[in-house]
């Protein structure tokens, strides 16, 4: 990475420019479309097949628990292994994943089962896939090259879900998850063909070991390094709380009279915000800018949330929902700080960790306010979220400081 001084400017123009980025981007997105089509298709054709809304709940979030166990102890697969055999190797094991529920008379218990032990390599996949996006894009063009990632990943996850009611409504279930198949298997084919055979990260100490010992001890070592923990943590704690104000959307829309569909609507904005937040910090700040920026950004993520404890109007609460999803543009700004506090040869291990963190409390926040909200008022509750964000904020800020300085004298 590039110190910050005179480092030069870099566009969405230059990114894109970079053939492997293409690659990766590309088989990304369809990597996350083909996910976002499984679970919806998997959800449907599990209560079809056995009533329970108990079983079809557990087909869409099957994919989500083992992501834990597969990041703490697969970790460090991400550096150990050539990247792109693991890449394709994982997008293939995704279509056969994808595939075999599709299969007249596939065992719900053994499709439930193949997805989930499909996902447990999951955070190793987006670590390398992240470490590749930091050796293949330096200094301010790898910053974009997260926002368009991101940015990507929010539109892709809106048309998986668009386009799978469109085609579970017209052909079936079953034909979603062939759909979804053949993305994770052009995703494979993309890769294998267009990504160069490029090396496992180099080993610090040269002498290989136990991938579950050095997973758990790397990921260890990576929490109690203070400024890549706090990196960390502003990636993971905010998560907690907005997934949860956004759980609680659907029935705040109903507890306030809203016309039925406004909680779709409402839970619509914040992805909107982020988009044009990620494209507007992206392209109009520099990198300096960005980085100080990070702090008022996770403001404008949580100062919003307050105001739905208020009965404002709905125009209102639009506007706030869209305004919260802008300051998850907070983000951009500690990609470079967290690239430079991680060893070089930890990076895939540090993003797949970060990835781990950020799915699970990105569960628990719907659990966690779906509780609070037992006891105080929906808007209430979701205030609350907005309040733990400034918290966080104001925690972090000492931590998120010495992450940047560090990062000038790169």
């Amino acid at each position: 990475m590039t110190s910050l001084e005179g480092a030069p400017r870099a566009t969405y123009r230059d990114v894109l420019a970079e053939p492997r980025f293409r690659v990766l981007f590309g088989a990304r997105c369809l990597w996350i479309m083909g996910s976002v089509l499984r679970m919806v298709g998997l959800s449907v054709l599990v209560y079809g097949r056995t009533g329970s809304p108990l079983l079809a709940g557990l087909a869409f979030g099957v994919g989500w628990l083992p992501q834990v166990a597969g990041g703490l102890l697969l970790g460090a697969l991400a550096d150990r292994l050539r990247p792109r055999p693991l890449v394709v190797g994982a997008y293939a094991a995704g279509a056969v994943a994808t595939a075999v529920p599709a299969l007249p008379g596939a065992p719900v218990a053994v499709s439930l089962l193949l997805v989930a032990l499909v996902s447990v390599v999951t955070p190793v996949v987006s670590g390398a896939f992240n470490r590749l996006i930091s050796e293949v894009l330096s200094g301010d063009a790898y910053v974009l090259g997260r926002s368009l990632t991101m940015v990507a990943a929010s539109a892709a996850q809106v048309l998986g879900l668009a386009f799978g009611g469109i085609v579970i409504a017209a052909l079936g279930a079953r034909s979603a998850l062939l759909v979804a198949t053949a993305a994770f298997l052009l995703a494979a084919a993309l890769t294998r063909a267009r990504l160069p055979d490029l090396p496992a990260a180099p080993r610090a100490d040269g002498m290989p070991g136990s991938v579950l010992r050095e997973s758990w001890s790397g990921s260890r070592d990576l929490l109690a390094d203070p400024i890549v923990r706090a990196l960390l943590l502003v990636q993971w704690l905010p998560l907690v709380f907005v997934s949860g104000a956004e759980g609680l959307l659907v029935p705040y829309a109903a507890v306030r009279g809203f016309p039925e569909g406004v909680g779709a609507l409402l839970l619509a904005c914040s992805p909107a915000g982020m988009m044009v937040g990620n494209l507007a910090v992206g392209r109009g700040l520099g990198p300096r800018a960005r980085e100080r920026m990070v702090v008022p950004l996770l403001v404008l993520l949580g100062l919003p949330l307050l105001g739905l404890a208020l009965p404002v109007p709905l125009a209102v609460v639009v506007v706030l929902q869209f305004a919260a999803g802008v300051g998850y543009a907070y983000e951009l700004g500690i990609q470079r700080q967290f690239v430079d506090a991680v060893p070089d040869g930890a990076r895939g291990h540090a993003f797949g960790l970060a990835s781990t963190g950020m799915m699970t409390f990105q569960g628990m926040g719907p659990v966690l306010s779906g509780a609070v909200a037992e006891f105080l008022p929906v808007g209430g509750t979701i205030a609350l979220g907005g309040a733990a964000i400034l918290l966080t904020a104001l925690l972090l800020r000492g931590g998120l400081r010495r992450a940047r300085r560090l990062g000038e004298r790169h």
